[in-house]
């Protein structure tokens, strides 16, 4: 059984850190990275006055899971393609002297049989200490990530992460003292699984209804998310996603020619407008997903999945509205290790664009 293991257990990338002007004062500088099922995403970020300016960022599409549900091995072409990424993070958290870091990684880890062998085989070529962290580890950065949008006139917040293996969903309560969860679920449905087993290029309606189908089993299943049975019923909920899947149909919803994570990150659309973008994308072939703004070919075979989680989703909880988040994981791990410096008190970030 793969454990969660700790970046304390070996040195990763390490340099001399800088030091503030005037002061004398060493000043850290920040690693967050995220390997998931499908995507790789590294943050190098430093301190200011209220939370963090972003000095660096990477992401690439890795499909570490392709092949996984089958197989229950991460394959040797995904580990390749993986750490070719890792290569490339590791090189801009030398160049950037990075002194606190932290790089998890989630379920296509966990599930894998050979994750042992592959996190050794990443710390050997790469230098980079993977921490595979517990899915209630994962939903908690989640939510410490995305807390700068949470609604404070709502009650609580449904915030959900649509993965490339996995979608965790967290019930969060909105208290001047901070988010504090309630309540939280992993379910073993993401956007790669899903197209793998159904086939994502030849998707038709019915066989969206079936993909629909099984994640809303699962979302019926004992034990997801009882603390909802038991909110009073004036309570206001705000819903609350973060994912590929949204961010995409965030941009087809804005218009974007080019994705812009100023103007996605943030945004407030109605459930009924998502869900007829859904509609559109499921009725086009995959060469024509593969041509609109913001999809392209490396997301053409997966968005239709991501479709039909957050249907299921707004099915189960009919809220009307859903805000959109490009932030998450990264940005809770570089809150967690941020916490004891004092230059961070609360909740802002300054963020720069970052590609995708």
């Amino acid at each position: 059984m793969v454990t969660s293991q700790s970046n304390s257990a070996r040195k990763g990338p390490r340099s001399k850190p800088g030091r503030n002007a005037g002061s004398g004062r060493r000043q850290h500088i920040y690693s967050a990275l995220d390997l998931g099922t499908n995507n790789c995403r590294l943050l190098i970020a430093k301190p200011v006055a209220g939370g963090f300016k972003v000095i660096d960022a990477f992401s690439r599409i890795v499909r570490l899971g392709e092949g996984l549900a089958s197989s229950g091995r991460l394959s040797e072409a995904a580990q390749q393609r993986t750490i070719d990424a890792l290569k490339v993070c590791a090189s801009k958290i030398r160049r950037r002297r990075a002194t606190r870091m932290r790089h998890v990684a989630t379920e296509a880890c966990r599930s894998a049989e050979n994750c042992g062998e592959f996190v050794s085989r990443v710390w050997d070529e790469t230098g980079l200490m993977l921490d595979v962290i517990t899915p209630a580890e994962e939903a908690r950065l989640a939510v410490m990530g995305c807390q700068s949008l949470l609604d404070a006139v709502a009650d609580y917040a449904l915030v959900f992460d649509i993965g490339g293996g996995s979608t965790e969903l967290v019930l969060t309560e909105i208290d001047d003292g901070g988010p504090k969860i309630r309540d939280w679920a992993s379910i073993p449905v993401g956007v790669v699984n899903l197209s793998e087993r159904y086939g994502a290029d030849a998707i038709t309606h019915g066989i969206y209804r079936e993909i629909r189908g099984e994640v809303a089993r699962h979302l019926d299943g004992d034990g997801v998310f009882g603390g909802l049975k038991h909110l009073p019923a004036s309570a206001s909920i705000q819903l609350l996603g973060t994912s590929g899947t949204v961010t995409t149909l965030a941009s087809l919803h804005l218009g974007l020619e080019r994705y812009d994570r100023d103007r996605v990150d943030g945004t407030w659309i109605e459930v009924e407008e998502l869900l007829e973008l859904a509609s559109m994308l499921i009725s086009m072939s995959s060469a024509e997903r593969a041509r609109q703004p913001c999809i392209g070919p490396e997301r053409a075979d997966l968005v239709i999945a991501g479709c039909a989680i957050l249907e299921a989703v707004f099915a189960k909880w009919p809220i009307s509205r859903l805000r959109v988040a490009d932030r998450g994981i990264r940005e809770g791990v570089l809150r967690g290790l941020m916490r004891r410096d004092p230059l961070v008190n609360g909740a802002s970030e300054g963020r720069r664009g970052e590609d995708r």
